[in-house]
């Protein structure tokens, strides 16, 4: 297959923000086609080092490819929630930076047959690693209807999940769903032409996180990249929709608190300190010129936050 290298959306900002020390080690944990790790690589000294991680074994072999000109790398196939494990293994912490370009990226919706993009027909699989055993089909042919409502309006934020999600079990009594053409059209049947690209686009999004398990993954691998940072290393996200953003969000907030008591108590009780500091006070957003050029670029919010304390041995 030929390789098509996508630009990485906010690249020179988010590198700029991650990279500190030349010579330190940074995780890549969402490798995708390597763009973003490229950069990265660029940036370092050969005594840097850059860990990337991907769930997609194609993603892997394709980024390898891209990056076989840096000897200080690794590449390894995994969810970015268990990157501890990678760490471990390679025996490289603590880290110096870790960097998010979360969601589906280019090099997924190009995989026609894995059905993540609603504009051409393919089977409803939607994984990322391709090994697991859930796929798109399974929940939309095997989950109940309350399961299926509150997936399509939570994750997907979408106003019709309620019909969406009656019509998806109705559909599949008499057949089941096998492709993102039979998707496509109960989705269409209750929105109609009018608002089909906006509801496909969040119908498709909510069974991609559920299938992924991404809003999960997503809390517990920020707080694993927290306890493997050493002092002064970074955390840098892009996210692409509110539900990414609002888990950042939170967890930076979090961590950069020395107080969570209760408005009405004269003394603070709590002990908590502040852990990180804010280095985005609001979410940084591309230009005009790289939307124009990079269309993907349209909805990305990017944040980061920096340890302020130090790195504690578990």
């Amino acid at each position: 297959m030929d390789i098509v290298y996508h630009q990485p959306v906010l690249a020179e900002v988010a590198v700029g923000y991650l990279v500190t020390d030349l010579n330190g080690i940074y995780v890549d944990c969402t490798l995708g086609g390597g763009g973003h790790g490229h950069l990265i690589l660029q940036k370092l000294s050969l005594k840097g080092f850059l860990i990337g991680l991907d769930a997609d074994g194609d993603a892997i072999e394709n980024s390898n490819k891209r990056l076989k000109g840096f000897i200080n790398k690794s590449l390894r196939q995994t969810f970015y929630d268990q990157l501890d494990i990678a760490l471990h293994q390679l025996e490289k912490y603590p880290v110096d930076g870790f960097f998010y370009d979360l969601g589906l990226s280019s090099f997924h919706v190009d995989q026609v047959k894995r059905g993540f993009s609603y504009q051409v027909e393919a089977p409803l699989d939607m994984r990322f690693d391709q090994g697991q055993k859930l796929t798109a089909a399974e929940v939309l042919n095997d989950y109940g209807l309350e399961s299926l409502e509150r997936i399509i309006r939570e994750y997907g934020e979408e106003n019709y999940w309620r019909p969406i999600a009656a019509k998806i079990v109705k559909n599949r009594a008499v057949a089941k769903l096998k492709t993102t053409r039979d998707l496509v059209e109960i989705v269409r049947s209750i929105v109609g032409e009018r608002k089909l690209q906006k509801s496909l686009a969040r119908v498709f999004q909510a069974i991609r996180i559920e299938v992924n398990k991404e809003l999960e993954r997503l809390k517990n691998s920020l707080e694993l990249a927290f306890q493997y940072s050493k002092e002064g290393a970074r955390i840098v996200t892009i996210s692409y929709h509110s539900l990414e953003d609002r888990i950042v969000k939170e967890f930076f907030r979090y961590k950069a608190l020395d107080c969570i008591c209760p408005d009405n108590l004269p003394d603070c009780v709590c002990d908590k300190v502040a852990e990180m500091r804010l280095l985005t006070r609001k979410v940084i957003t591309p230009s005009m010129e790289e939307i124009r050029s990079n269309p993907r670029a349209r909805s990305a919010r990017l944040r980061a936050a920096e340890k302020i304390v130090p790195f504690v041995q578990n």
